[in-house]
């Protein structure tokens, strides 16, 4: 067994109704004034007031920030920081999925130390702490309330660059499972499986541990069991949902990831796609490509989201990578990235800024630019 390390630094508060907390997370903070960051849905949806009030409530005047995007840019992160220090606030609440939460930690960063997010890319860039964050998901997905990783677009370069520094780590997460009951339909699917890469990802990694594992699994039982019926009826199994999407979070914090979120980024850079919907079309393709690696944890994964499994004795990996394709149709994912909109002629750039990324390093099976140009045609 490999030497390993973890950590629980963070506070975390989970239940129904656990919103009504938020004041009293800000005062054991010892702060007073709040900067939410969040999107127009949200605001529309009258959450991002919802907050407030409750904050107002307790004393704690705030403003908030609203122009959050799918795959947020540098340029949003600039504007949230500058719209922070003007605001004369002492902590940021990040409120919605992970767009929100990756434009939260990137501007605590600005905010306190200035320049531009790019001079943060990669590992142990952050030289100290950054604004104290308190995440509030309102997706059961991205896991970003309980890891120490900040995801921004780079339209210049139509890349997603990574921040990564437990300075990033949230003070506090609050997950009321209330708040993903009016998730849309495609979101929930694509956040859902979104979270269950995570975990998969995470299991599989080079650089799992028994401790990761713990939570991997316990992620993948979670959501194999609930991902069908939640985004079908959002107002059923949204604990276990954002449960799941917590441990897996939690897990790939400590594991690292693999090969389709190091795919799954360009894809979203270039031509937009939902993080989400790029990995689970990804998927499938890269679990059969793994598949010479395996040493017994597919078939555990494998129990996890098909619902009638077959004893061990009669199984073969490819049949994941069945039970994969059919999830995806089930939750109604597109089939491909050509459904997306995605074009062929973007594979060589795309491949060479997935070869960048640290995932692929820990993916169970060496992988080459060649290996993720056939991964994308087969994925096509």
């Amino acid at each position: 067994m490999q030497t390993f390390s973890f950590s629980i630094p963070q506070n975390v508060i989970f239940g129904k109704g656990s919103l009504r907390e938020l004041p009293k997370a800000a005062k054991r903070l010892q702060k007073s004034r709040a900067f939410i960051i969040s999107g127009p849905h949200l605001q529309k949806m009258g959450m991002v007031e919802e907050c407030r009030d409750a904050l107002r409530a307790a004393g704690i005047e705030s403003e908030a920030f609203t122009q959050t995007e799918g795959n947020p840019g540098t340029g949003t992160v600039e504007r949230a920081a500058e719209s922070y220090k003007s605001s004369g606030a002492d902590f940021i609440v990040a409120l919605g999925g992970g767009s929100p939460l990756d434009v939260a930690k990137a501007a605590g960063i600005l905010a306190v130390y200035g320049g531009k997010i790019t001079e943060y890319e990669g590992a142990g860039k952050v030289p100290g702490p950054i604004v104290p964050i308190i995440a509030v998901p309102t997706t059961a997905g991205t896991g970003s309330e309980v890891t120490p990783f900040s995801v921004i677009t780079d339209h210049d370069r139509s890349y997603k660059l990574s921040v990564s520094s437990s300075y990033l780590l949230p003070a506090c997460a609050i997950l009321d499972p209330e708040l993903i009951v009016s998730v849309p339909k495609e979101t929930a699917a694509a956040c859902g499986v979104d979270a269950m890469v995570h975990a998969l990802e995470a299991y599989i990694s080079l650089a799992s541990s028994p401790y990761s594992d713990l939570f991997a699994q316990k992620a993948l039982q979670l959501i194999g069991k609930s991902i069908r019926t939640y985004v079908s009826d959002r107002k059923r199994e949204t604990e276990a949902m954002m449960l799941g999407s917590l441990f897996a979070g939690i897990a790939f914090s400590h594991a690292r990831l693999g090969n389709v979120h190091a795919m799954s980024h360009p894809v979203s850079a270039c031509f937009n796609v939902p993080h989400g919907v790029a990995n689970a079309i990804l998927l499938p393709a890269v679990v059969e490509y793994n598949a010479p690696t395996d040493q017994g944890k597919y078939y555990e994964i494998y129990r996890c989201i098909e619902s009638r499994p077959i004893p061990e004795e009669k199984f073969y990996p490819c049949m994941l990578t069945q039970a994969l394709r059919l999830l995806n149709a089930q939750l109604g994912i597109p089939r491909s990235l050509r459904e997306t909109g995605v074009r062929t002629e973007n594979f060589e750039a795309m491949a060479e800024d997935a070869m960048k990324s640290g995932n692929i390093a820990v993916n169970p099976r060496k992988t080459t630019k060649a290996d993720v140009i056939e991964l994308y045609n087969k994925a096509f």
